[in-house]
């Protein structure tokens, strides 16, 4: 068994498609669009998601920075590190693994749900959500442990399939406008609610959740230094693009006006009922088999991210040392492939025992727990490049360490502050939600006093924190002779003797 992941094996494109894969965008088309078209949002949609790919284009310039400089499979656990304290870099290695293992769970879920129906109809088989489930997991399973360059074909593969379906729905819409005419209406908003903008600015965020996994494959990538930045501005310009598109076509296909009461009557079935009208039935069905492709892709992208925070929390002995070894013959990170399927396996289980009663809707629900961990992450990341890249500048520009850090932190953190305002709105319910931020502390917590009690006991371990697997020396605090008992050695005038460091 080894120690190091296969280097040299992913391009800045295989790392993008990783990212891209993550966000699952036909299911953001499917789920989120039309949820936001039913708040009255109309023309407003597209362009939030315009605005927070601006804005996350600024995250991107810090992250990019961090990644040249620590290119470790540790990805925003390593850059807190750097920027925050080891403390505060483990508690958010276990944010970002809590908060991934969500959105998984909660993805297979709505897996399970949308693939239920479907086989109904085509073969007549009744089966359960958590049947659908448990497939989808065996493949995953299956195909975590395997070669990167060819989990990153795969991924590619069911990306690019998932693009262009939502590149033909986009095209029937624009080409077909509903009332004959694409009218000023559908781009330009008339009215503007406050409270609705900000809502529908979190929603949007969350539907990039995933695009900053390309950090985790920086140790396999041809460029280490270059490439996981690459891939990041390339994923985030992408998704934007994408999502404006694609939720303003149907604007366009509903008419001017309608699409605020066709989402809430149809809701997630509004993208394929306006395809329906403009294009055969198998293409329809296509549509409808490129959601479960997609939401396949998205967890096989989280598994993939998962495995190696794992691992790099295992190789720095943070976690047990077995999960930061990889295959001799593939160098994939195999212990902690396996060990995430395990615990995705006793989650499946435990829900499926526990008779989930709406799986969409619970699958939803831990998506968007996930996604404001996630909001969190992104957040103290941006402050750890901030503090990070100016207090050790190493030739960056004014903008990479300082303009760009300082405006996405600010814009981060008053979306960050409009989330956890309108929690019972995000999540559709009336009561407080306050258990949602206690969780996501209290895993943070639980993270920096896992730290502190690494310092306290196991201080070499605890020194290498942060470091890639990078050997660390750690020597004892000896006292030193009090001035009047230390020998004095002649020096030149101006001369200064050389200091011991203690760590």
């Amino acid at each position: 068994m080894s120690t190091t992941l296969a280097p040299g094996r992913l391009g800045a494109a295989a790392v993008a498609f990783f990212a891209l894969a993550a966000t699952a965008p036909i299911a953001v088309l499917i789920n989120v669009v039309p949820a936001a078209s039913a708040t009255g949002g109309g023309p407003l949609v597209p362009l939030s998601f315009l605005a927070l790919g601006i804005v996350l284009l600024l995250f991107s310039a810090g992250y990019s920075a961090m990644a040249h400089r620590a290119p470790f499979a540790g990805a925003m656990y390593t850059y807190v590190t750097r920027g925050l304290g080891r403390p505060v870099g483990v508690g958010a290695a276990w944010l970002a693994l809590v908060c991934y293992q969500a959105i998984q769970l909660g993805l297979y879920g709505m897996v399970g749900a949308a693939a239920a129906p479907m086989l109904n109809s085509w073969f007549g088989l009744e089966t359960q959500w958590w049947t659908v489930a448990a497939a989808c997991w065996l493949l995953v399973a299956l195909c975590g442990p395997i070669r990167s360059e060819v989990g990153s074909g795969l991924i590619a593969l069911l990306v690019l399939a998932e693009v262009a379906v939502t590149a033909g729905f986009t095209a029937a819409n624009i080409i077909d406008p509903g009332g004959g005419q694409i009218t000023r209406a559908t781009l330009v908003p008339s009215g503007v609610d406050m409270g609705a903008l900000g809502l529908l600015l979190v929603v949007g965020l969350l539907a990039f959740a995933g695009f900053e996994t390309t950090g985790t494959y920086a140790e396999e990538s041809i460029r280490p230094r270059r490439d996981p930045g690459l891939a990041t501005y390339v994923t985030v310009a992408a998704i934007a693009l994408l999502l404006a598109t694609a939720s303003w076509s149907l604007s366009t296909a509903a008419g001017a006006g309608q699409v605020t009461a066709l989402a809430r009557g149809r809701g997630s079935e509004m993208l394929f009922d306006l395809a329906a009208g403009r294009l055969a039935p198998w293409a329809v069905t296509l549509g409808r088999l490129m959601l479960l492709t997609g939401l396949f892709a998205a967890i096989l992208a989280l598994h993939h991210a998962i495995s190696r925070y794992l691992f790099a929390l295992g190789r720095e002995r943070v976690l047990p040392a077995a999960l930061g070894r990889t295959s001799r013959r593939t160098l994939a990170p195999r212990s902690s492939s396996l060990t995430q399927s395990a615990v995705a396996a006793l989650l499946l289980a435990g829900a499926a025992v526990a008779g989930v009663a709406d799986p969409p809707l619970a699958g939803r629900r831990l998506v968007i727990a996930g996604g404001l961990g996630i909001l969190v992450l992104l957040l103290v990341t941006s402050v750890a490049a901030l503090l990070h890249l100016n207090q050790v500048p190493n030739g960056e520009g004014a903008y990479t360490r300082f303009v760009a850090p300082v405006l996405s932190t600010v814009a981060l953190g008053s979306l960050g502050y409009l989330a956890f305002r309108d929690l019972g709105a995000l999540f559709g319910v009336r009561e407080s939600l306050w258990v949602v931020p206690l969780a996501l502390v209290t895993v943070g917590l639980i993270g920096a006093l896992h730290a502190l009690i690494l310092r306290a006991t196991r201080p070499v371990i605890y020194a290498g924190i942060g470091q890639g697997g990078a050997p660390v020396v750690v020597t004892p605090q000896v006292p030193r002779p009090r001035a009047a008992e230390e020998p004095q050695e002649p020096r030149e005038p101006g001369a200064h003797r050389p200091e011991r460091v203690n760590r």
